[in-house]
């Protein structure tokens, strides 16, 4: 992670991880996105019961974290089920 994404998300995510405001600014939300999305192993499906959980540990808005994760392409929703498409891999 680069030095302007760690930036961005201290400034937007406390010290316990949680996110205490969401990004109104496009490219603030991507980085924080993306940070979200890495809580989603790649290749496996999830029910949107299991994303909710995992969002509401960073805050209490998991719907719309949840929507922006789908309208930014960082997770795919088809028939109920999400999986992760999108973000930063780890090597």
């Amino acid at each position: 992670m680069n030095e302007a994404s760690e930036r961005v998300l201290s400034n937007f995510m406390s010290a316990d991880g949680r996110l205490h405001t969401i990004p109104t600014k496009h490219a603030k939300l991507l980085v924080v996105l993306d940070r979200l999305s890495q809580e989603f192993e790649p290749g496996r499906t999830y029910a949107e019961a299991e994303v909710n959980e995992t969002l509401l540990r960073f805050h209490p808005d998991y719907a719309a974290l949840r929507r922006y994760l789908v309208e930014n392409q960082f997770l795919t929703r088809e028939e109920g089920r999400y999986w992760r498409s999108g973000g930063t891999f780890e090597v």
